[in-house]
């Protein structure tokens, strides 16, 4: 758990007791305030320079840097240092497509196919796309771009029977909301969508420019067509420290 520095209150504590603050918690305010001073994007000094600006070790310097880094306030990038953060992207909780929420703040999408092929259903999947345990389901993984910069792992299944020569038809359409609506004539119009934090794994970690264990945000996403039929399954691994969700929340009629 991480240490949100602009909400905690300044090394107070209870009336008559005095808290003893960690020199790496000392540190962090500094290098928040460092980092405030610096235009996004700019590089921060290497641990070793600032452990001998601040007096301290290099071990107390990077501790205050990880803590930033999983808040979102500093961004590491392996192979060239640490940056300050860029402000994080929305993805709005709507049923919306990735090149839908980017190019709405003004960045430019990409995606980039890791993996695609078929597997078999299994329990799982048959349930959550009703086909039976042992069809074929089309797996499609990519890499999420915004900006050239990546930004999330997703995972796509859908029923090969039901979407037959689906693969093919992505060679032509770029976007698969649209090769599902011009090729099957199939419109997403719900879905129930779940979000979990995790850690990044090494895979993740190296795909997404981030370091191991660092806090993921995990998105599991079951949408429906206009008659309710299951139409996919997705699950999207999300940059904690770029993203942020917001969602329009209304009061229920009485």
């Amino acid at each position: 758990m991480t240490t949100d520095v602009s909400s905690a209150q300044d090394e107070q504590a209870a009336p008559g007791h005095t808290a003893r603050v960690p020199k790496y918690y000392r540190i962090k305010k500094q290098l928040l305030e460092m980092a405030e001073a610096l235009t996004p994007g700019s590089l921060m000094p290497p641990e070793r320079s600032l452990a001998v600006e601040f007096l301290t070790s290099r071990t107390t310097v990077r501790k205050a840097v990880q803590e930033l880094v999983g808040e979102g306030r500093l961004n590491r990038v392996q192979g060239k240092g640490t940056f300050v953060a860029l402000p994080k992207v929305y993805r709005t909780l709507h049923l919306t497509s990735h090149t839908e929420d980017m190019r709405a703040q003004g960045l430019e999408p990409a995606s980039q196919v890791l993996d695609i092929g078929y597997i078999t259903a299994g329990e799982k999947l048959s349930v959550l796309l009703d086909t039976d345990v042992d069809e074929r389901v089309l797996r499609i993984e990519r890499l999420r771009l915004a900006g050239g910069e990546p930004m999330a792992i997703e995972t796509t299944h859908l029923s090969a029977q039901r979407f037959p020569e689906l693969r093919q038809s992505l060679t032509e359409y770029t976007s698969l909301y649209t090769a599902l609506a011009e090729v099957y004539g199939v419109h997403l119009a719900e879905a129930d969508e779940t979000i979990e934090t995790s850690l990044a794994n090494p895979r993740e970690a190296g795909l997404l420019g981030t370091d191991v264990g660092l806090p993921m945000l995990l998105l599991s996403r079951h949408s429906r067509d206009a008659e309710g039929k299951p139409v996919e399954w997705v699950r999207s691994v999300y940059r904690g420290s770029r993203y942020k969700f917001v969602a329009n929340l209304t009061r229920p009629a009485d």
